[in-house]
């Protein structure tokens, strides 16, 4: 008996042990990040006002039913999603045969790589200025080659109303295409060369081995950084601000800018809280579900 207690004991000083070493990392994560998102739900509740004089009052869910008939928002919605999947497909695709590039024997290998991881080290505002440099209508490099080629007079790609969003997506598959290749790149080093050797041996073409030996090795790291990427570009904001600021005539405000706009340009927090809620209830929804395929895919 005397020995169970004993152990009882050092196992709950090894509990407190581990608690003092965890709390200098999550006091910052409550303070920083759970304390905000707890006081923005508690906002969206509310009528909260800028300039307000009057206190802020109760009012449930009315923020919510408004949003349920607010058509811009859920363009804005719409909108984010084509931005989401236009640029996480595309920025897959394009990074996945860039990584397998990277890892074939080439010379200068190394210079490559660090060449193209520079766009991630560059930061969005700088990103943004430099695409808006690239895409001007007068003097910008695109539309200056356009017209070296004979192929016209070129067009304001950032204000056309067909045009702003294609160019919007273009410049964040550009963007955030290195992080991905970095990820993807990671996994191929990882996969074994004596799996590729065999399957050659086998008589196994390059899109054989791809598929049943490379393809198996990296499909984790694939859906991990896809749904971390489909999120991420979800929530974008600084890009699209500092490239169009969600024109023209809406055609690029994406779910976080009108938010943005609500509370800052309007002063309408309640309301703009309550669209933070939605986009979070979202976001979580789409963790839940890529969560739930990784346990059945670890099950499996």
């Amino acid at each position: 008996m005397t020995s169970a207690t004993a152990a009882q004991r050092s196992a709950r000083r090894t509990d407190h042990g581990a608690w003092f070493l965890v709390l200098p990392a999550l006091i910052p994560i409550l303070v920083l990040s759970v304390g905000p998102l707890l006081y923005g739900i508690s906002l969206a509740f509310t009528d909260s006002q800028a300039g307000r004089t009057e206190p802020t009052e109760w009012i449930g869910t009315l923020n919510f039913q408004d949003l349920l008939h607010d058509t811009l928002f859920w363009d804005s919605f719409r909108i984010g999603l084509l931005w989401a999947v236009g640029v996480t497909v595309p920025q897959f695709v394009l990074a996945l045969g860039l990584a397998l590039l990277l890892n074939q024997q080439l010379r200068l290998r190394w210079l490559a790589r660090a060449l193209a991881i520079i766009p991630w080290a560059m930061p969005e505002v700088v990103v943004g200025i430099m695409w808006r440099l690239v895409y001007n209508p007068d003097a910008g490099i695109l539309n200056e080659t356009i017209r070296d080629l004979g192929l016209g007079d070129g067009r304001d790609w950032l204000t056309g109303l067909a045009t702003a969003l294609p160019a919007v997506i273009v410049v964040g598959i550009w963007a955030g295409m290195p992080q991905t290749t970095v990820a993807l790149l990671a996994g191929l080093q990882n996969t074994p060369h004596e799996l590729h050797e065999a399957a050659a041996l086998d008589g196994a073409g390059a899109w054989r081995r791809f598929r049943t030996v490379t393809w198996p090795a990296l499909k984790p790291i694939a859906l991990a950084i896809t749904a971390l990427n489909f999120i991420w570009n979800f929530n974008s904001f600084a890009l699209v601000y500092v490239l169009t600021n969600g024109g023209p005539g809406g055609r690029t405000r994406l779910p976080m800018l009108f938010a943005y706009e609500e509370a800052f340009r309007y002063g309408q927090f309640g309301y703009a809280a309550a669209m933070g809620c939605v986009m979070v209830a979202v976001i979580s929804v789409m963790l839940a579900l890529y969560l739930v395929g990784r346990l059945k895919g670890g099950d499996e």
